[in-house]
């Protein structure tokens, strides 16, 4: 069977997690429409099996955050990771929105791909937003980068996926099964809580703020049918600390609420989700708390 590691590569905003959600049929990676909502390099599996059940290929899809021009050491920490992940990619997908022109940020991660000799497939995304005009003229830029294939999809209608899967398949290995079958993501348990806690905090905030919002979770145990998640919500000042609380508690009540109900049918019980908001003073720029926070560089 075929195998492999799969890089989902753009710039922010392109749409790469809302795609491996779309690929492997279920929500591994949290969506907004702020930059770098994506952190961690998340793994999103996806097994094809024959008539029979046995499984045929697996791909490993690596969901990462979106290449930018980066202006604290979390920055500099999450472009590295997005480089990391193509040294050890059996191919890539490379993701560029057919709404917005081609800009200097997609040309600098075509040139990066093209030095790193990888075997890409471009998925020019959000089709169902743009005009065939716009779709054609994206692919006929995009095309002057010789990559090895093409496919216009959208991610958020799940249409033209197959296609974009099979290009993938050809061009993997043959290899083992990394993972169960069934299974869809390795993040952990504590992981997923977290970034679903944050998640519901990024469409309340604005401007610069969401940049400055980091969830961890600190333990998760049962108490009887209970699921009790206990996270920190932090940020980098005392201001922040009171728009993240709101007034009279009302953000930290409608987002603990909603994230609190999608935990709840994440992990089938019933949860109880306390959440604190703690202060780091400029926790982006602190390369010992980001190490502590998990963040490595």
């Amino acid at each position: 069977m075929k195998s492999g590691f799969v890089p989902v590569v753009g710039r922010p905003n392109v749409g790469k997690s809302t795609l491996v959600n779309a690929l492997v049929g279920r929500k591994v990676a949290i969506i907004s429409s702020r930059p770098q909502t994506t952190r961690n390099a998340i793994r999103g599996v996806l097994t094809g099996t024959d008539d029979e059940g046995r499984p045929v290929y697996q791909v490993v899809f690596v969901d990462t955050p979106g290449l930018h021009k980066p202006k604290t050491e979390l920055g500099n920490r999450l472009n590295s990771l997005v480089y990391g992940t193509l040294a050890e990619a059996d191919a890539v997908v490379f993701v560029i929105d057919a709404t917005a022109p081609i800009g200097p940020g997609d040309r600098l991660i075509a040139d990066r791909l093209r030095a790193a000799d990888a075997d890409v497939v471009v998925a020019v995304n959000k089709v169902d937003k743009a005009g065939k005009e716009q779709v054609a003229a994206q692919l006929l830029e995009a095309s002057t980068w010789d990559f090895g294939a093409y496919v216009p999809v959208s991610a958020l209608k799940g249409a033209n996926l197959a296609p974009l899967v099979n290009e993938v398949v050809e061009r993997l290995p043959e290899g083992p099964l990394y993972f169960p079958p069934e299974m869809v993501t390795d993040q952990p348990e504590e992981v997923v809580a977290a970034e679903i806690i944050r998640e519901k905090f990024l469409s309340r905030l604005r401007e610069e703020l969401p940049h400055s919002v980091a969830v961890v979770v600190d333990d998760m145990y049962r108490r009887g049918e209970l699921l009790v998640i206990e996270a920190r919500v932090i940020v980098e000042r005392d201001s922040q600390k009171g728009i993240v609380i709101g007034k009279g508690g009302s953000v930290l009540r409608a987002a603990g609420t909603e994230a609190r109900q999608e935990l709840e049918v994440l992990f089938g019980t019933k949860v109880h989700l306390d959440l604190r908001v703690k202060v780091e003073p400029d926790w982006q720029r602190r390369p010992q708390l980001l190490d502590r926070l998990g963040f490595r560089g």
